[in-house]
């Protein structure tokens, strides 16, 4: 067969009878397009939703059955729709109260414990003398259970303990720091502060990853001091790190507190360190009140989503306005 019989051969025929096949046309450019265009599209959902599945079940779901158990009765009453019984039942209850007065003292404090974190972390970043001794055991408090904790500030806390001698030893009278109904709770916020400082110092330290440095550069050519370069610059900088620590600082003060209460003063004394975690643990597991457990478990959702939203409202604003 020469060059021009090849040349003429139809590719159809040459296909079908073992001679040279043509090469299949390729598939539009428009239509690869779109079915790229819609894994892109659908790639993300498909990740997100084990997460989201997790999330639903596993805490949105609960968190609804909760709320309508909350509506229902107790004892003799028990699955019996009640309305808002249980609710009017906590503001009566002068123990919840104090544990409400202690949720705001604890929003009072709240700047205290979002300082202390960001001013380590501060130094750590600046590297003030001693920086390398912060960096070694700030996390250490953060490995240790609320227990572990509990139990060691209840030797140091102590009448006759350790504290009050040191503080005798400087002329200064002993002080009950657990037995004394205005001090105990500021005694228990204190340690809980300390065990878990170290979590938010983590996050400021990312924050501080992220910080231009040729804005400090500039700071220090215009001659300011540490107080202002934190003021003016670190502080507006760090503005969503700071939000962030905020919130889960609140959240933790309100959910994580139950191990330390229970160990150091068991809501003592007279429920002066009540909490509404522990509140919703009596009321649970040695009142045998469930219902109203869970109307309490809804109080302090109800009071945790409130008090964040405010935090980033005025965060945002302060924000703005620096």
């Amino acid at each position: 067969m020469t060059a021009h019989s090849l040349s003429s051969v139809d590719p159809v025929t040459a296909g079908s009878t073992g001679g040279i096949a043509a090469p299949r046309p390729a598939a539009p450019p428009a239509r690869r397009n779109r079915r790229g265009s819609r894994a892109e599209r659908l790639a993300p959902l498909v990740l997100l939703a084990p997460a989201v599945l997790i999330i639903v079940g596993l805490r949105l779901w609960p968190l609804v059955l909760g709320i309508n158990f909350s509506f229902t009765g107790d004892g003799d009453r028990d699955g019996m729709m009640v309305g808002f019984d249980n609710y009017l039942t906590l503001l009566g209850d002068p123990l919840f109260r104090t544990a409400l007065r202690n949720v705001g003292l604890l929003v009072l404090l709240l700047p205290v414990a979002v300082a202390i974190p960001g001013l380590l972390a501060t130094f750590i970043f600046l590297k003030v003398p001693g920086h390398r001794v912060y960096r070694g055991v700030y996390f250490f408090p953060a490995v240790l259970s609320p227990v572990i904790v509990g139990a060691i500030f209840n030797l140091l806390l102590a009448f006759d303990g350790p504290l009050n001698a040191l503080l005798g030893g400087l002329g200064i009278g002993p002080v009950d720091w657990l037995g004394d109904p205005d001090v105990a709770i500021f005694a228990v916020v204190g340690v809980h502060v300390w065990a878990t400082f170290g979590m938010a110092l983590v996050v400021f330290l990312a924050g501080f990853a992220t910080l231009d440095s040729s804005l400090l550069d500039a700071a220090k050519v215009d001659g300011a001091s540490l107080p202002q370069t934190i003021w003016h610059v670190i502080v507006p900088s760090l503005s969503r790190t700071i939000q962030f620590v905020f919130v889960t600082t609140m959240i933790g003060m309100l959910t994580s507190m139950f191990g330390l209460v229970y160990v150091m003063t068991s809501g003592g004394p007279e429920g002066s360190t009540y909490l509404p975690e522990y509140y919703v643990w009596i009321q649970q597991g040695q009142m045998n009140q469930p219902a109203l457990a869970s109307a309490a478990s809804t109080a302090l959702f109800l009071i945790m989503l409130v008090v964040g939203l405010a935090q980033i409202g005025i965060l945002r604003r302060a924000g703005k306005e620096d």
